[in-house]
């Protein structure tokens, strides 16, 4: 509710987020590492882990939209600066003036440093985000893997094209879909008293 919430107040899409489930007891900030896939993800790692949550490519290709808004620190992304093959180099995929900027933001041991994901539009939901990736200007491995896939590649050029003209709609569905993974049933969690605290 609260990533549904905080889309809406900037214009992006409003959705009805499904509710009256279990929560958990325990949060464990280490398990985000094998249930997210990495920055540096290939296109073929990003769809293995999608088909195992039950997400499409399609929602793979839409949910990375939301790369839209938000920053990110250096140290995610430095490697396709300074040492993309293990010997020194830039990512080829990366577009040169891009990278020109980024190495200006980022030294290669910068851990510090916020970059935006989406300059210029960090703070407005739109689909500004696919024509940087089409223009080969995606933050992220995971970014540029989107134009290593037919499908995700056809939907990057689609919204660039028109405008995000499915963008809001789609984002909208697919995270729907994403809150109904690992719903807890049963006896597994708990039916909080007050939504903020554990029982």
């Amino acid at each position: 509710m609260v990533t549904r919430d905080a889309i809406a107040m900037i214009y992006g899409p409003y959705w009805e987020v499904p509710t009256g489930r279990r929560d958990g007891s325990v949060s464990i900030g280490s398990e985000t590492f094998g249930n997210l896939p990495p920055p540096f993800a290939n296109i073929t790692l990003l769809k293995q882990n999608f088909a195992a949550k039950g997400l499409s490519v399609k929602d793979l290709v839409v949910l990375s939209g939301g790369h839209t808004i938000g920053t990110s620190h250096c140290s995610s992304f430095t490697n396709r600066l300074y040492n993309f093959t293990g010997k020194g180099i830039t990512d080829p995929s990366l577009d040169p003036n891009y990278a020109v900027k980024l190495k200006k933001k980022c030294k290669p041991t910068d851990t510090k440093t916020l970059v935006e994901m989406d300059p210029g539009s960090v703070r407005t939901f739109d689909e500004d985000y696919y024509t940087l990736v089409a223009k080969r200007r995606g933050l992220f491995q995971s970014d540029a893997a989107l134009l290593d896939d037919a499908e995700t590649k056809a939907y990057v050029k689609f919204q660039s094209a028109t405008h995000g003209k499915t963008f809001v709609a789609d984002f909208a569905n697919s995270m729907v879909k994403l809150g109904k993974i690992g719903v807890l049933t049963g006896r597994a969690g708990q039916i909080r008293k007050q939504c903020a605290f554990v029982n």
